[in-house]
């Protein structure tokens, strides 16, 4: 459903924060293939992670979507900084989940936002070169 400032957004992030709250703290999960709730609470964890996403992007560029282009952006350069940082701190707050609160969280928690720090910081590093190296003149 589109409106004058974008599509909806709101009921799927308010969905996002529901499957994410249910893989965190809940545990409602069926049993899986393999009859381990574990791997449906990663399963909806992951799910309420992509609509969580889906829901960011939705608010911030007021179009359907998934890919972020850089004519997107507003400020590249700067955003592409902010990018790049929170890359950082993901990458280092994958490194707290899997160490020291290892036991707090599931396993591959810290191995799901690594990837996605990693994920920022190729999309940060590739929006700083099309203003240097890469740039089209």
């Amino acid at each position: 459903m589109e409106r004058e400032g974008g599509p909806e957004w709101r009921l799927t992030a308010f969905a996002s924060i529901i499957l994410i709250l249910d893989a965190l703290f809940f545990g409602f999960a069926p049993l899986g293939p393999w009859d381990d709730t574990s791997f449906s609470r990663g399963a909806i964890g992951l799910m309420g992670l992509a609509l969580a996403y889906v829901s960011w992007y939705r608010y911030t560029f007021k179009k359907n979507g998934l890919i972020p282009w850089i004519d997107l952006w507003e400020d590249p350069v700067n955003s592409s900084r902010k990018v790049l940082a929170a890359s950082v701190i993901a990458l280092f707050l994958a490194w707290i989940v899997g160490n020291p609160m290892q036991h707090l969280l599931p396993d591959p928690t810290g191995l799901v936002i690594s990837l996605v720090g990693l994920l920022l910081g190729i999309q940060g590093i590739y929006a700083m070169m099309t203003f240097g190296p890469l740039r089209e003149d």
